[in-house]
């Protein structure tokens, strides 16, 4: 993409109305608008994240085996009255009503409309397990709508509902469930602790809260600090394997890690005083084992092995989509803007053309747009008649990872500057070079 001809609304001055980094870093970079109180329009960039996280979710999610399919916005609030769930959420709840007098929601989550597609469809214990997801946009109306993106009204979320024979069955779900979304986090350059939580209205017993950790938190957290140190990493793991699965859950949740509603003051008296933390962090997800809650009430019931009617084992799992956009600014920023990792960066690299109109520095970007282009990569080419400072000033405004600055006085010597965002440290070498470093990184 070429910046002369890009939608970056980029704010110089931080707005009054933004309290947190990722809200003011959001605004400034052009990644979002205000349309109401915790309702944005997300700006060509900010999109472009969106998009970049919603593909690593389902990349993770389809690993594992899980099914992605589309429920609607709207929602029959006759299923929510099913379930016995209709009151529970109270003025969060956005209820509608249609030309027919038919009693609608904006949907806050979708364990009741899953509940009615699995029933319609599914009789036997045969076609167990199961597990369906999407990703679509959830609607709370939040009595104070705060910190942009991080506690708005509308929100993206990937929820995915899991179908099993037994509660045995299900807690495997739920366990590979965990695994998932450590490999999800990891891949976006995050460290989520996996909490013990409280379930809400949600319900169950079993589930787990996933936290980064950030001064401006929502929650707070105790957490003994060997849990930030725990990687899943490369390592090779048969998800179809439930022992397996379930001993690398015990590695990330043995150590004690716990949010204010769950904690124990006692067992946390028990972590060595010199690995004992409290601090806060940012949900990101969270995982639920809530049984028969949903399939009693509803009629989901599948015949068994021995030719019983049984209702299923359910479990819910969410990540908050947008939310993670946040979450990752409030991670990684410094005074001069956002640092994006690279596994959801906007775009790879950013060129910055640093005398626009001289010949040679014109032919190398256009080299290397080119040529970065064709390797698979997305480079943004700043090929405005802008001064180098003003290049400079975007580019760390937006958090690109790698910058690529090209000027006559290195080119006269063979050379252009490849700069990493995050330590700052610039390398000079050829075009050449710099496309083979990129794709190694990328690769």
């Amino acid at each position: 993409m070429r910046l002369s001809r890009y939608f970056l609304p980029v704010l110089k001055e931080t707005p009054a109305e933004a309290q947190i980094a990722s809200h003011r870093l959001m605004l400034r970079a052009g990644m979002i608008r205000q349309q109401a109180a915790g309702i944005y329009s997300w700006l060509p960039l900010g999109f472009r994240v969106l998009r970049r996280i919603e593909q690593v979710v389902h990349e993770e999610q389809q690993r594992v085996g899980h099914i992605p399919m589309l429920m609607p916005t709207l929602q029959p609030a006759d299923l929510w009255r099913e379930s016995g769930r209709y009151d529970d959420y109270g003025a969060e709840m956005l209820r509608i009503r249609d030309r027919h007098k038919r009693d609608l929601l904006y949907g806050p989550t979708n364990e009741e409309m899953i509940t009615d597609v699995f029933r319609a469809h599914v009789a036997s214990y045969r076609d167990l397990p199961l597990t369906l997801y999407h990703i679509q946009w959830k609607f709370r109306d939040e009595i104070r709508p705060r910190f942009g993106v991080m506690r708005g009204r509308e929100f993206l979320m990937k929820d995915g509902y899991t179908f099993d024979i037994d509660k045995d069955a299900a807690l495997h779900a739920y366990n590979r469930h965990m695994l998932s979304y450590l490999r999800t986090y990891e891949r976006m350059g995050l460290t989520a602790i996996p909490m013990r939580a409280d379930s809400g209205p949600i319900g169950g017993d079993d589930t787990h809260e996933f936290l980064v950790l950030a001064q401006t938190g929502e929650s707070e957290v105790f957490y003994d600090d060997r849990v930030t140190a725990l990687r899943l990493g490369a390592r090779d793991i048969d998800h179809d394997d439930p022992a397996a699965v379930a001993d690398i859950c015990a590695e990330f949740t043995s150590l004690y890690a716990r949010t204010d509603e769950t904690h124990d003051e006692a067992a946390f008296a028990q972590v060595p005083e010199d690995h004992r933390k409290v601090g806060r962090g940012i949900e990101v997800g969270q995982i639920f084992y809530f049984g028969t809650k949903y399939s009693e009430p509803m009629g989901a019931r599948v015949v068994n092995d021995r030719g019983e009617r049984v209702p299923v084992h359910m479990g819910s799992h969410g990540i908050g989509v947008s939310r993670l956009v946040g979450a990752i600014i409030e991670a990684s920023h410094d005074e001069r803007g956002i640092i994006w990792p690279e596994g959801v960066t906007p775009f790879h690299v950013g060129i910055v053309n640093l005398k626009q109109g001289d010949g040679a520095a014109d032919s190398a970007c256009e080299g290397l747009y080119r040529t970065l282009t064709a390797l698979g990569l997305a480079p943004l080419y700043d090929d405005r008649d802008e001064r180098a400072g003003a290049k400079f000033a975007t580019m760390d405004l937006i958090g690109l990872p790698w910058r690529v600055t090209v000027g006559p006085r290195g080119l006269a010597a063979g050379k252009v500057e490849l700069t990493c965002r995050r330590t700052g440290e610039t390398e000079e070498m050829s075009p050449e070079a710099v496309v083979s470093r990129l794709g190694q990184i990328y690769g």
